[in-house]
């Protein structure tokens, strides 16, 4: 917010959701809101106010008041004073006073910050005290003249983690490679995929996570060709391959790995052929993060690899330029290589600035994420049907490259077949 004439931005948190009768789903704040304030109640509204004039700028929260009937119920509340004291805004109120105060503190603001468009009440509600405002125009009062979307520039802030937000981050990557080791030494056959799932779940929980970031995909054999495969609920068969994309929460902070490893601990040869250029293709996406390089380049750098490598395997034809060109590589991989991870799996910020892909930076963090996935088809050859491999992991752009920080999960093929057989004891 510039300080000329007075700014104002108000960023509520989420509400709670319920799941059905008296039972609410658990509750996660927003991740603007947690991002600004570090205060995870339900019921609070942020308001940061550029002064008029020299007044120094100010946060303000709004947030439910200390309640005992309700904390013997519900639990513990902070309260305006404790959450003021404890988090260090500059002043709380509590939620009830809101509607009253807000057209006072959108009087005489010459810009409002908001949300527009992402909760139809909190626009009717904005709009109403905006109205408010301008029924006092007589009396010398107006209303901001320039509303602007408060994401635009949070989500260019959260783009780039600071010293903190980048502890938090590897602290969630170790748990979650942990829990991707733990998973590969429980897998057998005959076992289901959400006793997997159930693993994953107690280790993140185990080690201090509040929640999974995403619903885990525990994904077996033709199942790891569904790219957001959820049901988690078929039999695990031997001689299948295993897909397992899942990460714990944080602090609010998300983590996302996924492996791919056999039911059997074993890897067949065309399983083995497509893991490898999996490995080979996520490679080279991470030999090219680094700054100055541009969101697009791990792409293009492992889309080279698995398409060449789909033609070695006599999945496609021609040259590589061609399947690149016509984009015949789509059938066996439909997605791309990255996305921001952050607060959200798919984190904020922009992927493009203007025409041009946005150029990475230290600080940043993406996901490396190739894959091949292979339906059965009659021109497909039968020993690669219904194999399904991604694998990824999580970049921090440093100074001169990167830092894998889940890289402790095993992902070479010896390492994943050595932890397998000494996890079932031989």
């Amino acid at each position: 917010m510039t300080r000329g004439g007075g700014g104002i931005a108000l960023i509520p948190t989420s509400p709670e959701q319920p799941r059905n009768r008296d039972s609410h789903y658990p509750y996660r704040a927003d991740s603007y809101f947690q991002y600004l304030t570090g205060f995870t109640e339900p019921e609070a509204v942020l308001v940061i106010v550029v002064g008029r004039g020299d007044t120094a700028p100010q946060s303000i929260l709004f947030c439910r008041e200390k309640n005992m009937e309700r904390e013997i119920w519900d639990g513990f509340r902070h309260g305006p004073d404790g959450a003021r004291d404890a988090f260090g805004f500059d002043a709380a109120h509590a939620i009830g006073e809101l509607d009253a105060k807000l057209a006072e503190l959108l009087a005489d603001r010459s810009v409002l910050w908001f949300s527009i468009g992402q909760d139809a009440g909190w626009d009717n509600r904005i709009a109403a005290a905006l109205n408010r405002v301008r029924a006092e125009s007589r009396s010398g009062k107006h209303a901001p003249a320039i509303i602007r979307d408060v994401r635009a520039e949070l989500d260019a802030m959260r783009l780039v983690k600071d010293a903190t937000e980048l502890d938090i981050m590897r602290r969630v990557a170790t748990i979650s490679t942990g829990a991707h080791s733990r998973a590969m030494r429980f897998v057998a056959p005959g076992r289901f995929e959400y006793e997997v799932e159930a693993e994953l779940l107690h280790e993140f929980r185990r080690q201090g996570c509040e929640f999974p970031a995403y619903t885990s995909i525990v994904a077996g054999g033709p199942n790891a060709c569904v790219l957001h495969y959820v049901g988690n609920d078929q039999i695990l068969r031997d001689g299948d391959l295993l897909l397992i994309d899942a990460g714990g929460e944080l602090n609010g902070y998300a983590s996302d790995i996924t492996r791919s490893f056999p039911v059997n601990g074993r890897f067949s040869g065309p399983q083995a052929d497509v893991y490898s250029l999996v490995l080979d293709a996520q490679a080279a996406a991470i030999a090219a993060v680094r700054p100055g390089a541009t969101f697009a380049d791990p792409h293009e750098a492992a889309l080279k690899v698995l398409a060449q490598g789909m033609i070695d395997l006599k999945l496609l034809s021609g040259t590589l330029d061609a399947a690149i060109e016509s984009e015949s590589y789509k059938r066996f991989y439909m997605h791309r290589t990255s996305h921001w991870l952050g607060k959200d799996v798919h984190d904020a910020g922009e992927y493009k600035a203007g025409e041009n892909w946005a150029p990475l930076a230290p600080g940043m963090v993406l996901t490396i994420e190739p894959g091949c996935y292979i339906r059965p088809a009659d021109d497909v050859p039968k020993a690669f049907w219904n194999i399904g491999v991604r694998i990824e992991d999580d970049a921090v752009v440093t100074a001169d490259g990167c830092e894998i920080i889940t890289d402790a999960a095993p992902k070479k093929i010896a390492d994943i077949e050595a932890l397998m057989r000494d996890g079932r004891g031989g």
